[in-house]
Formats: C-alpha cells, sequence, structure tokens
C-alpha cells in the first residue's frame, strides 16, 4: 500500500460527504460538524447507508467470482472492515485494487488500514472524480487495462451536480475500460419521497455545503448507456443480488446496478 501523495490538512470546518459515510456506519472517524449535519437527516439514513454497503459487498463478490482481480474503487470513503479488497481478495488473493477518494482523512486512514494480502496489493491515491483523466493517469500505473477491471462509483455520483457533467465523468471512465469489465453504481433517489421530504433532505446536506442531486430511474439508468445491464438490471439495493440468497425486503433510496463493457471484435 503506497501513495506518494503530500499530506494535506484535513478541514474539520464543514462536513464530508466521506466522513458522513462513516458516521452512519458506526465508524468513528468524523467530526462534530458531520455529526451535527447527519443527525439533521432522516433516521433511516444510516440504514440506508448500512443497505449500500452491503450492495457493495454483494457485487464486487460476484465480480470477483466471476473471474475479475482488477478493481477501480472511486469515492472509497474511510476504511470500514469488511472493505473492499479485504472481499475481493478472500476470493481472489492476487487481485489488486486502487481506491480514490478526494477527502485527506481517507488517505491517512487508508494508508493504514487498506492492507493487501501477500499475494495482491492496494493502492490510493487522492484525486476527484471530477477529474477523471487524472484519475486514469494514476489507476493505469498498478492496473492492467488491457484486461478487464471492475470499475466501482458506489454513492459518490449523486454528489455531482448537473453542471459537473456526471455522464461525461462516467463515459471517460468507462471507454477506458477493455471489454468484459464491469460498471458497478449505486445512486440516490428521491423516486419513493414526497417532494417535501425530498427538498428537506437537498436542503439539509446544501446547508452543510455539500450538494446532493438524487436522480430518478431514467436518469441512473442514463449512466449504463451502451451496456449490457445485468440481471437484476436496475433495482433497489435489496433487490441486487447474484449467487447469495436473496437479501431481506426492506425500503431504499438507493438505486444499484451492473453492466458489462463489450467492445466489437
Amino acid at each position: 500500500m503506497t501513495s506518494g501523495t503530500p499530506k494535506p490538512q484535513i478541514d474539520t470546518s464543514k462536513p464530508h460527504p466521506a466522513r458522513l459515510y462513516d458516521y452512519y456506519l458506526g465508524g468513528k472517524d468524523n467530526y462534530p460538524v458531520d455529526r451535527e449535519l447527519a443527525e439533521k437527516l432522516a433516521k433511516g439514513a444510516q440504514r440506508g447507508a448500512q443497505i449500500n454497503r452491503e450492495f457493495m459487498h454483494r457485487a464486487v463478490a460476484w465480480a470477483a467470482r466471476s473471474g475479475i482481480d482488477q478493481f477501480l474503487d472511486i469515492g472509497t470513503g474511510i476504511p470500514t472492515e469488511p472493505n473492499l479488497h479485504q472481499i475481493v481478495q478472500r476470493i481472489v488473493p492476487a487481485a489488486r485494487i486502487v481506491y480514490a477518494d478526494n477527502d485527506p482523512i481517507v488517505l491517512r486512514h487508508a494508508e493504514a488500514l487498506l492492507v493487501s494480502t501477500p499475494e495482491g496489493a492496494t493502492e490510493y491515491v487522492e484525486t476527484d472524480v471530477r477529474q477523471p483523466r487524472g484519475v486514469l493517469e494514476h489507476a493505469r500505473r498498478f492496473l492492467d487495462f488491457d484486461r478487464p477491471v471492475a470499475l466501482s462509483l458506489v454513492a459518490v455520483l449523486h454528489f455531482l451536480g448537473d453542471d459537473d457533467d456526471p455522464y461525461g465523468v462516467t463515459r471517460t471512465l468507462v471507454d477506458s475500460l477493455p471489454s468484459g469489465s464491469l460498471l458497478i453504481i449505486s445512486h440516490g433517489t428521491a423516486d419513493f419521497l414526497d417532494p417535501e421530504q425530498a427538498k428537506k433532505i437537498t436542503g439539509t446536506y446544501r446547508s452543510g455545503g455539500i450538494n446532493l442531486r438524487p436522480r430518478s430511474r431514467d436518469e441512473v439508468e442514463r449512466f449504463f448507456d451502451g451496456l449490457e445491464l445485468v440481471e437484476p438490471g436496475l433495482v433497489r439495493a435489496p433487490d441486487w443480488y447474484k449467487d447469495t440468497p436473496a437479501p431481506a425486503a426492506e425500503e431504499s433510496g438507493f438505486y444499484v446496478g451492473a453492466a458489462r463493457v463489450r467492445r466489437a471484435p
């Protein structure tokens, strides 16, 4: 596990999505400003984060069992065990994983906690999904883009506003992937909230300086344009499973899905 990135100062004056997520998952690597904002949100936010995390575990485990041994996880968040590489390397010990996030506290904890198996490797880069070419430049130093890669964009795209061109960002990343790769996405939605609830949630995030852009099912499906959605397609988080027993039926504010990249011969 290496980085080579200077350690910038952590800004504790405003909340950060990675630290909010850590709080929801029961972690301790967050600050009063994060907890204050989290407590203003709906009571279901904590369970929603857990459900989303459980989807990630199922999806990357299935990807590993399907033969993929390289993973690029953007919007990693603060390491909360089990992490993506722990799930994957239990199945494929030699798997290689690149984590990317833009919060300095994530870097500090990643260096200490994202420890690979002896056979495999992990790398962490501090970079922003809004700069996809930079992400890819770092990832190519560590992953072989001539072989399939699983790209994980879990609970990150809803923090990109329309002005951030989230579809263009995703397309740049996907266009770099060889045939046989996978795109794994989870994305927040307000489809199951009344307008007042949705307005309150987005307003609460905005009060903390965080832009939240929930998207409808059709809007989330656009991220998979040109790809081959795998069964069960684009569904709510508890409804996605492949080679495990069905999770318990629960409400969820996340659409999730996985799709294969197919290139013409």
